[in-house]
């Protein structure tokens, strides 16, 4: 679990959305979003200490202190070809393969993993206000959801298509109304999983995808107009 935790974290920093400097949520803060115990998160934030990722200082949050020489963890070769395709195109895509995945894990979720969506999302109702905080608990709602497919190739693709521009998103979810807006769409689909309707869940998904690409292409004209 702790090298789960450590992945997640170092996957976030190599994608751009942490970037040196940055500063981590708390260790409760962390342990809360992931759904994990503090030692846990404490024994990943060491181990990438360790490596020379993170600074670890008595009294002051833990901050990013390089990202450059670390490959992503599991995906290096497929982020870097998606590089080299168009926002529009990873879209369309992810919006392909993820209503595929939805639908596969809608009939596949456990008691187990519904509670811990549950969990999640009670975790997000209190992250109003802390984007990066919430979108470590973002990106585990995704996998958790991703994970109850039974077609592996096709979970790991579309948590690739995922990371796809990080580092726009981390600014747009910034914007006044966007996390809450999240998690509203992170509920409707809980509520379809939950009442086992399949159409409901990726209808819900899709939905909330749409709104993640507006507003990130929206910011990103934004910021180079």
């Amino acid at each position: 679990m702790k090298e789960q935790i450590s992945d997640k974290i170092a996957y976030l920093i190599c994608s751009g959305f942490l970037r040196v400097g940055d500063e981590l949520p708390s260790e409760r803060e962390l342990a809360k979003a992931l759904g994990v115990s503090r030692e846990t998160v404490r024994g990943a934030i060491q181990s990438l200490a360790g490596r020379g990722m993170l600074e670890v200082s008595q009294g002051a949050r833990t901050r990013v202190v390089r990202s450059d020489g670390f490959a992503l963890y599991e995906a290096v070769t497929t982020l870097s070809e998606l590089k080299n395709y168009s926002p529009q195109t990873v879209y369309e895509a992810r919006m392909t393969v993820e209503s595929a995945v939805v639908r596969n894990a809608a009939g596949h979720m456990t008691k187990e993993t519904l509670q811990h969506l549950d969990r999640l999302l009670a975790v997000q109702a209190t992250l109003f206000d802390d984007p990066s905080a919430f979108q470590i608990s973002d990106r585990e709602f995704h996998e958790v959801i991703y994970r109850s497919c039974d077609n592996p190739l096709l979970a790991k693709f579309v948590s690739d298509l995922y990371a796809y521009a990080l580092d726009v998103r981390r600014h747009a979810i910034s914007r006044p109304g966007a996390i809450r807006k999240s998690y509203e769409d992170h509920l409707k689909a809980y509520e379809a999983f939950a009442s086992g309707d399949a159409e409901a869940a990726v209808t819900a998904m899709s939905s909330h995808l749409v709104t993640v690409y507006t507003t990130s292409q929206e910011f990103g004209k934004n910021r180079n107009g």
